[in-house]
């Protein structure tokens, strides 16, 4: 074999072994060390909401019902009809209630024809009985008999006006001034009067001023007081905000599968009437606001030091309540120092700091992956000849 070929092929598995050598000498001793990474103590304004989801009614929602049955003869309104007050709506068919009111006069014109027969009767008896033509006890049963048929008068009286009340009802009119926002009856539609009045029309007074009902959490209706500001959204009109304030915090609790609400009412102005009663309403309740706040980031309070983390001090075993523990790094910028801080409201995003920091502190808020680099070496392994 050539000379120069033995050498070559000696060469090649020693340069590859050099190679390696120079890459595992190169490797930095605390290359592999923890690297944290740290976001600010800074102050802002911070918010916190309670959050809920309710309905949208309006202010006043007046029910129309028929206190009598019959078949619907005609309807003169419709959805979104305007109404002003005791303007006619609808019609029930009167024929029957026509007769039962001609009856009834008919009967009170008979009671009074028996009046006046029973008046006439006991002024004869007043005359014949000091003539001895009569006794006392015709005269006393004239008397009473004549009470009688003025009772009965009366009687005949009231059934004429329940015959007139009933056939006015026939004719259904707007209690309020409003709008139809429900119609449930069509024309020919029988309705009955029996133990409930059958609801014919839904009026809302006003839909320029709507309430929202919404239900909020016994954890949060602590935080919500009459006043306080609401801000809002439909999904009529996902990118407006709408907004609002609480009007009433009802006692009443309401438990639905174990979840315990409380009925709250927000308040709404809805000048252009873009908002319809019924709307669900996505609703933020403005309940803490701090100006000029020191704030962390929650991913400072949520930070949980990684397996074979160096500590510049011991952590404490046991916080105190509205104590939460945050970590700084020590001064040689390797080591985490534990903090405990008293924390305040929070947003979601940023937490209040009460007392622990000052502004400007730098608080560890994740692991960075550690690399490792070669010293001194930083291209491509050689190539063979």
């Amino acid at each position: 074999m050539n000379p120069t070929g033995i050498r070559s092929q000696l060469v090649r598995p020693l340069t590859w072994a050099g190679f390696a050598l120079v890459v595992f000498a190169g490797c930095k001793p605390g290359a592999s060390a923890l690297k944290y990474g740290t976001e600010p103590v800074a102050r802002g304004t911070l918010a916190q909401y309670v959050t809920a989801s309710g309905t949208l009614n309006a202010v006043v929602s007046v029910t129309v019902g028929s206190q009598v049955s019959g078949k619907i003869a005609a309807i003169y309104v419709d959805f979104n009809s305007p109404l002003k007050k005791g303007q006619l709506v609808a019609e029930i068919d009167p024929t029957v209630y026509a007769a039962s009111l001609r009856q009834a006069r008919g009967q009170l014109a008979s009671a009074e024809a028996d009046v006046t027969l029973k008046r006439q009767n006991l002024e004869r008896k007043k005359i014949l009985a000091p003539q001895r033509a009569a006794t006392q006890l015709d005269l006393d049963q004239a008397t009473a008999e004549l009470a009688q048929a003025e009772a009965t008068v009366v009687v005949q009286q009231a059934a004429v006006e329940s015959a007139q009340a009933n056939l006015d009802y026939c004719k259904i009119t707007a209690p309020v001034d409003g709008i139809v926002i429900s119609r449930k009856v069509d024309v020919g539609q029988t309705v009955i009067a029996a133990m409930t009045t059958p609801e014919l029309f839904t009026v809302a007074q006003d839909i320029t001023k709507m309430n929202i009902s919404a239900s909020v959490s016994e954890a949060d209706i602590g935080q919500v007081k009459n006043g306080e500001t609401v801000d809002f959204s439909v999904d009529a009109f996902p990118d407006e905000v709408f907004h609002g304030a609480v009007s009433q915090v009802r006692k009443s609790p309401t438990t639905t599968q174990n979840v315990v609400t409380y009925e709250t009412i927000i308040t709404v102005d809805n000048p252009e009437q873009k908002l319809f009663p019924g709307m669900t309403a996505d609703v933020s309740i403005l309940v803490a606001e701090h100006t000029n706040a020191l704030s962390v980031p929650n991913t400072a309070l949520r930070f949980t030091p990684p397996e074979g983390a160096m500590f510049e001090q011991a952590r404490p075993a046991k916080l105190q309540r509205g104590q939460r523990l945050v970590y700084t790094l020590g001064s040689d910028g390797a080591k985490l120092k534990a903090v405990i801080v008293k924390i305040g409201l929070t947003d979601g995003k940023d937490t209040e700091i009460l007392d622990g920091l000052t502004e400007g502190s730098r608080l560890v808020t994740s692991t960075l992956s550690p690399v490792a680099t070669p010293r001194g070496f930083g291209g491509p392994p050689p190539q063979s000849p």
